[in-house]
């Protein structure tokens, strides 16, 4: 899947601050999942089974960043597991979003995470081109 020209569909912004245009499930497949804040439609089981989507659900809110209890214990653990795991920071991307707004954050995505040889997606979860699938630092 090539990153798009025009803007990424800020719908694509996940409550946690997750990018799901760049998750591994997005790039990779013929009917890729439409983004946590969209359909369940070729979503892997746990994002199905979000508690945090669950628990915005329940407060009515958008994201994560509009709670009072944020940044709460599921998204500290999250955090956690994307800092290590991927050296990503979703609480750093909510703050940027809260700051500069959800249009700019996706052009900044979409600079960092476009293939620079063939245009593709660079998935954040393991750092390959959807398209070429050359790993890109």
């Amino acid at each position: 899947m090539k990153m798009p020209d025009e803007h990424i569909d800020t719908s694509m912004f996940a409550p946690c601050g997750m990018n799901c245009k760049v998750c591994y499930k997005h790039c990779y497949h013929r009917k890729p999942c439409a983004g946590c804040l969209n359909s369940d439609q070729g979503k892997p089981e746990h994002c199905r089974k979000c508690k945090i989507k669950d628990c915005i659900k329940e407060k009515s809110l958008s994201y994560c960043f509009d709670c009072s209890e944020y940044p709460c214990r599921l998204i500290k653990n999250l955090e956690k597991s994307y800092n290590k795991r991927y050296q990503a920071s979703l609480i750093e991307n909510s703050r940027f979003v809260q700051e500069y707004g959800l249009d700019c954050f996706m052009e900044q995505q979409k600079e960092k995470y476009t293939c620079p040889e063939c245009g593709g997606i660079i998935s954040i979860h393991d750092g390959e081109c959807s398209e070429c699938k050359e790993k890109v630092k």
